[in-house]
């Protein structure tokens, strides 16, 4: 039996390889069919799960397709490159997060 290497994880998919393109956007396009808005956040330090995250402009409410989410992933990512970007679903009933994963991490070259 294979033992996972010694590496912080973060979110829900983080135990997974990282996501390619076509993963990550049907990710979002389960979000958007489950009628979550979708939402970009980044945080500056190594220390993601012990700090507040910053959100990226507003939640992405007229986004319509995986290709929306990801133009604004991109547009994060130029602006701060040494941080953590995750993509996060939030149900406007419940009013919480349903779902959330990381996109970027500093030194990846995803996007």
């Amino acid at each position: 039996m294979k033992t996972l290497p010694k590496e912080r994880r973060y979110e829900t998919l983080s135990y997974l390889p990282p996501l390619t393109d076509q993963q990550i956007s049907k990710q979002i396009e389960y979000m958007l069919k489950e009628g979550y808005i979708p939402a970009i956040e980044f945080n500056e330090t190594s220390d993601v799960g012990e700090n507040y995250w910053t959100m990226w402009k507003l939640p992405l409410f007229s986004a319509q397709t995986p290709q929306d989410v990801l133009n604004e992933v991109r547009e994060c990512r130029q602006d701060y490159q040494n941080c953590y970007i995750k993509v996060v679903g939030f149900d406007n009933i419940k009013q919480c997060q349903m779902v959330s994963f990381i996109v970027h991490k500093p030194g990846s070259s995803r996007y």
